[in-house]
C-alpha cells in the first residue's frame, strides 16, 4: 500500500528547489494556447495551496496557544519554533503551483469555451 496523498505531496516539495528558475514562457502557454491563461490558472493554484498549508500552520500552532496573554507569560517555546521555521523553509506556493502545471498535475476548464459550446 502506498503512503497517503499528504505524506507524498511533502516529500515532493522537498525536491522543488525553493530558488526562482528562468522558465520558458513558450512551455507555460502550451498546456492553454495562451500565456496569460496559464498564468491564471497557476496564480489560483498557489493561493488554494497557500490557503492550505496556512490553516495547516494555525491548526498546529493553536496547541501552543495560551488562554491569557500576559506578556509575563510569553516565553520560548522550541517546538512552535521548528514548526514555523518548517514552513518557512518550504518553496513558495507559486513555484509548487508552476511545478504541478508543468508536469500536468493541475486539472482547470476554460469557462468561456464551455459557453461557446454550449450556445451553439
Amino acid at each position: 500500500m502506498g503512503k497517503p496523498i499528504v505524506e507524498k505531496k511533502k516529500e515532493e516539495t522537498k525536491s522543488l528547489s525553493p530558488f526562482i528558475e528562468t522558465r520558458n514562457l513558450k512551455e507555460i502557454a502550451d498546456q492553454t494556447g495562451n500565456l496569460y491563461k496559464s498564468i491564471n490558472i497557476i496564480a489560483k493554484r498557489s493561493n488554494q495551496i497557500n490557503a492550505k498549508l496556512k490553516e495547516e500552520l494555525h491548526k498546529k500552532l493553536e496547541e501552543f496557544a495560551s488562554s491569557t496573554d500576559n506578556l509575563e507569560e510569553v516565553f520560548e517555546n522550541r517546538e512552535q519554533i521548528e514548526i514555523s521555521k518548517y514552513y518557512e523553509r518550504l518553496p513558495k506556493t507559486t513555484l509548487q503551483a508552476m511545478n504541478e502545471f508543468l508536469n500536468e498535475e493541475i486539472y482547470f476548464r476554460d469557462a468561456d469555451e464551455e459557453e461557446l459550446l454550449s450556445e451553439k
